[in-house]
């Protein structure tokens, strides 16, 4: 049980007090007891600082945990096991299997075991390390293939048997029917390796447990509002007294979105110390946290007419989960559900599963569950293509899902301008006259994807909206926009301004944007999923539309001019038919401050309903999606198998764009994190070692510099969507995906050889290129899958085949 200094579970110390309340008097004492002199009578209580002694096991039963040298150690103010938090948490209601520390069990190497709250970070960490802990080992599972056969023991004892976390099988049309009408037919399998964020931020969080018995948590964190949640359900706290503010953000790139165990350990040793806590993660600790690209093996089957043309689809994914839940069940859901949104697909199934691994859990990173199967589709159309003698770029260009198109998978496609971003890069790299027409060792490779604007559905189902804006005008011209989404580099922040700005008439800066503070804000689902333009853009919108309403008619009846008359513009509201006559903006808030009262505004989103009404139709619907196409130029080296990227074109449908600067930066930036991905990012673990992380370290963990960063070519193509603020749509995660198969594509053309599995790395294109040299597949990659019993599945008519959305009858079959 977690005990503080004087060996109580109550507060050791002095909060600051309100009111005129007494403090205790400094004396001698004040440095070793914690205490920071504030003034001559006042102590405020001083910050202490957190160390999580962490798993060197990767699967064990916790047989017992002394803790007693550790509290007996100078400086040290109190240790917490799992004992003292023993209330299960996670970020999907479904997956809830997660403690913030480990209460009987350990299930990867950096699970965290027991956390400590000291004076300073090395007497922390010095208590940490007397920490003495008994396991009793149990057998590791370190892959796919692993967890498939392994039923005992259990890293979980929930989910779909054994070691798999979840297994799904949807089908929409006659499959059978759709590969009988093909003039070809190709089934391939790849595999993509798992890797992590790397943002440059470690994972950082203070707590402090105030006089009023209030938790407040600053956290780097993408996701406020369940980071609170998560508080209040494992603290047994109430929510109106937590408050979490999320920091300015060092990167996430969706390694911040779940509830974490620092965050929720900090603030309990808050509560029992009544002191500020901080913790600062290291970085092989981030490595640990993970929740970062899954590890999927992927078998696609698909048939095609003499043109290219998809007449059926039948994918199946594998996902190296890890030893939590994480976003997981989501994320099996994507490898299977953006694959229609590209092409026509008249015809698909998708069968998934997610195995428990003793590795870092696994989870959401940019693109989320969507790069794997993206990388999968878009090869194998490059070998479809090439079987059939037709030119790739023109097969795509020419088999494009129309808009306005509910897919066979019940997605509604709104707005599609991937024709005009295939066309842009065509012509920008002089593809027609570049490739399969360059020298030996230099390739060109084209490929495409689509992403979405935010989820339909939030994590809690609900009918609430999904994001909320306050706009509060005062009489001096200011404008204060609140809002709880977050700000992780993507420009969210100032997203708010233009569009308030734009609406009102006023400067940017004239605005204070207040965010990410759950005490403060409306609530916004977190900066996940690429919602942020469009879902907190709409809430803006309406609610500085709303706020505008009131100055017209304030303005309209001082002026005596029609409503319909008035404009806004350069701080001013004039008469369109007569500018001179006006007022200033400040004018205009006085006028309706005096007709109305206190200016104030709301506004809010809900996305549109999906079309979809089967188990599982959550994920993937979106108010809209975004495309690219994109372009690789490469050098192969036959000698030592070392890929170059020297420059890739790539343009993206982003709807409208909003700050074109910011745009661009995220597209590099996507394509940046694609590079690494494609060439060398990977998590791996010595297997014959325990399962520890073989490259926990920045110097280690191969990624990009400035001096592999390729030249990029971005278009952005504006094809206005109308379920976005002013037409926008996404650009944070979409512009990733087609860079890994444009390389893969372009390896192809360039040396004849096929690497079906990322990284692509010089090791793994030699191995191709010898095989081909001996008379064998120049080809590097997976051979088959596992073979799984699979659930039955859940049919459901195409809207070509007058289905409604709903599951049709299920009949069982095994394979």
């Amino acid at each position: 049980m977690g005990m503080s200094k004087n060996g109580n579970n109550g507060r050791n110390g002095n909060p600051l007090r309100v009111n005129g309340k007494p403090f205790r008097k400094v004396d001698a004492r004040a440095k070793c007891t914690g205490q920071t002199k504030f003034a001559d009578d006042i102590v405020l209580p001083r910050m202490l600082f957190c160390k999580i002694l962490r798993s060197h096991e990767p699967h064990a039963i916790i047989k017992s945990i002394d803790t007693s040298k550790a509290l007996a150690l100078p400086g040290v103010y109190a240790v917490i096991t799992g004992k003292d938090l023993p209330i299960p948490y996670g970020i999907l209601p479904v997956s809830q299997d997660e403690h913030p520390l480990c209460l009987d069990k350990v299930r990867f190497i950096g699970d965290p075991v027991a956390a400590v709250a000291a004076v300073d970070e090395d007497t922390a960490f010095d208590a940490m390390n007397l920490i003495e802990v008994v396991y009793e080992k149990l057998q590791t599972i370190t892959s796919i293939e692993e967890a498939v056969v392994i039923d005992e023991p259990r890293i979980h004892d929930y989910g779909d048997g054994g070691n798999i976390h979840k297994k799904v099988q949807l089908e929409f049309g006659d499959l059978d029917e759709g590969f009988a009408e093909a003039d070809l037919v190709r089934e391939d399998v790849f595999f993509y390796e798992g890797n992590t964020h790397l943002p440059l931020e470690q994972h950082a969080a203070v707590a402090h447990f105030d006089a009023d018995d209030k938790l407040t948590l600053w956290s780097s964190t993408q996701t406020p509002h369940y980071v609170h949640r998560a508080l209040a359900k494992t603290l047994k706290l109430k929510a109106s007294h937590i408050r979490v503010i999320a920091t300015p953000n060092g990167g996430g790139f969706g390694g911040k979105s779940d509830p974490f165990n620092h965050e929720i350990a900090v603030s309990k040793l808050a509560m029992m110390t009544g002191r500020p806590v901080k913790v600062t993660l290291t970085r092989e600790e981030v490595f640990y946290c993970h929740r970062g690209r899954h590890p999927v093996l992927m078998k696609i089957k698909t048939g095609v007419k003499k043109d290219g043309a998809i007449t059926a689809m039948d994918f199946q994914s594998f996902l190296d989960g890890g030893a939590y839940g994480s976003y997981g069940v989501a994320s099996t859901f994507y490898t299977g559900a953006l694959q229609t949104v590209t092409y026509e697909v008249p015809r698909y199934r998708f069968r998934g599963t997610r195995l428990f691994t003793n590795k870092p859990p696994c989870g959401p990173k940019r693109g989320h569950g969507t790069p794997q199967p993206r990388f999968a589709l878009e090869v194998q159309l490059d070998k479809i293509a090439d079987e059939l003698g037709l030119d790739p770029a023109a097969m795509r260009r020419q088999h494009l899902l129309p808009p306005d198109t509910v897919t066979a998978n019940y997605l509604r496609v709104g707005s599609m301008g991937l024709g005009k971003c295939i066309d842009k890069v065509v012509e920008g790299s002089d593809w027609k006259n570049k490739y399969k027409k360059s020298p030996y060792g230099k390739g060109f490779g084209i490929a495409c994807s689509s992403y979405i604007c935010g989820a339909g559905l939030p994590i809690y189902w609900n009918n609430m909206p999904h994001s909320g804006v306050q706009l509060r005008l005062d009489r001096q011209g200011g404008v204060c926009v609140q809002c709880g989404s977050t700000d992780i580099g993507q420009g969210s922040d100032s997203i708010l301004a233009y569009i308030v700005a734009e609406v009102l008439g006023i400067d940017p800066f004239d605005i204070r944007i207040i965010t990410a503070d759950t005490d403060l804000t409306p609530v916004d689902l977190g900066s996940y999923s690429s919602r942020g333009t469009l879902m907190t853009g709409n809430a803006a919108l309406q609610a500085a539309e709303r706020a505008r309403e009131l100055l017209t008619m304030a303005v309209a009846e001082k002026l005596s001019v029609p409503i319909e008359n008035l404009s806004f513009a350069d701080r001013r509201v004039f008469d369109v038919e007569n500018p001179e006559t006006g007022v200033t903006f400040a004018e205009a808030v006085v006028l309706a401050e005096t007709k109305f009262g206190t200016i104030g505004t709301v506004g809010s989103y809900t996305p549109p309903r999906s079309p979809g009404k089967f188990k599982g139709a959550g994920v993937g619907p979106s108010p809209a999606y975004s495309y690219s196409a994109a372009v690789a130029e490469v050098d192969v080296d036959p000698e030592t198998g070392i890929i170059t990227v020297p420059k890739i074109w790539i343009g993206h449908d982003i709807g409208r764009s909003i700050n074109p600067v910011l745009v661009l930066g995220q597209v590099e930036g996507s394509v940046y994190m694609g590079l690494g991905e494609a060439l060398m990012e990977e998590m791996i673990y010595r297997a014959n070692r325990n399962a520890v992380h073989k490259f926990p370290s920045l110097l280690e963990y191969k990624s990009p510099t400035t001096l592999e960063m390729c030249d990029v070519i971005t278009y952005l193509v504006e094809d206005a969507d109308p379920n976005g603020p002013f037409g926008a749509k996404e650009v944070g995660q979409g512009p990733l995906l087609p860079v890994m198969p444009a390389i893969a594509n372009a390896v192809y053309d360039a040396v004849g050889v096929r690497i079906d599995e990322v990284p692509m790395t010089p090791e793994k294109v030699l191995t191709a290129l010898r095989d081909k040299a001996k008379g064998r597949e120049g080809r590097f990659g997976p051979k088959d899958v596992p073979n799984i019993e699979w659930p039955e599945p859940l049919k459901v008519q195409t809207p070509a085949e007058g289905g409604d959305g709903r599951e049709m009858p299920r009949v069982a079959i095994h394979s």
